[in-house]
C-alpha cells in the first residue's frame, strides 16, 4: 500500500495540478501523511529549474502550517496524538522522548527537521510536550526550509547525476546537513 502512495505521489508531480499537490502532500506530511513531499519536489525542479526555488517556498510554507496541525494534534488530541504515535511505533520510547525534549527540545526540532524521520513524530510530540509555539514555529521554517530549499538549490544546480548520488548516499548526506547545522549553531553560541 505504501508503495502505490508513493507511485501516486510521484505521478502527480507531472500532473497541471503538482503545485497544488504537493502543498497538500506537504501539509499533510507534517501532521499525518506518511510521504515526504520531497517524492514531488525532486521531479518538479528537474522538471522546471526555473521555478525550483518558488516550489520550495511552497514546500516550506505548507509544511510549517502542517506542522501546526501535528502540534494541535498533540496539544488540543493528546489521545489522537499517542495514536498517531502507535501507529508508527514510537509509543514506547514516548518517555524517553519525554525527557529528551525538555532538555533539548529546540535540538530535536531542528535536527529531525532536516532528516528523512517522519516530521509529523516531531510536531505532534512538541503539542503533546507543550514546546513553545512561538519557538516551534520559528524551528519548523527554519528546518523546513533549509531541507526544501536545500534540495531545490542541489537540483537546480546540478540536476539528475546529483540525484542520483544523494538517493545512494542518504545517510551520510543526512549526517553531514546534521553535523553543519550543530557546528552553526555552535558558532553562533561561541560568538
Amino acid at each position: 500500500m505504501l508503495r502505490k502512495l508513493y507511485d501516486w505521489v510521484f505521478v502527480q508531480a507531472r500532473s497541471r495540478h503538482a503545485t497544488k499537490v504537493m502543498a497538500v502532500v506537504s501539509f499533510t506530511e507534517s501532521s499525518f501523511f506518511p510521504i515526504p513531499p520531497d517524492v514531488m519536489l525532486a521531479p518538479m525542479v528537474l522538471a522546471r529549474p526555473d521555478r525550483a526555488y518558488f516550489y520550495a517556498t511552497v514546500c516550506t510554507i505548507a509544511s510549517v502550517l502542517g506542522a501546526l496541525l501535528g502540534y494541535a494534534i498533540g496539544y488540543f488530541l493528546e489521545p489522537v496524538g499517542m495514536w498517531v504515535l502507535t501507529v508508527l511505533g514510537k509509543a514506547d520510547t514516548f518517555e524517553a522522548s519525554r525527557a529528551l525534549f525538555q532538555e533539548h527540545g529546540a535540538w530535536v526540532i531542528l535536527v529531525k527537521g532536516l532528516t528523512p524521520i517522519p516530521f509529523k513524530l516531531i510536531t505532534i510530540a512538541s503539542g503533546i510536550f507543550q514546546f513553545s509555539l512561538p519557538l516551534f514555529i520559528a524551528l519548523c521554517a527554519l528546518t523546513r526550509g533549509a531541507r526544501f530549499f536545500l534540495v531545490a538549490f542541489v537540483l537546480k544546480r546540478w540536476g539528475p547525476p546529483m540525484l542520483a548520488a544523494i538517493e545512494k548516499r542518504l545517510a551520510t548526506f543526512t549526517l553531514i546537513g546534521i553535523l553543519a547545522v550543530v557546528a552553526v549553531v555552535v558558532a553562533v553560541k561561541l560568538l
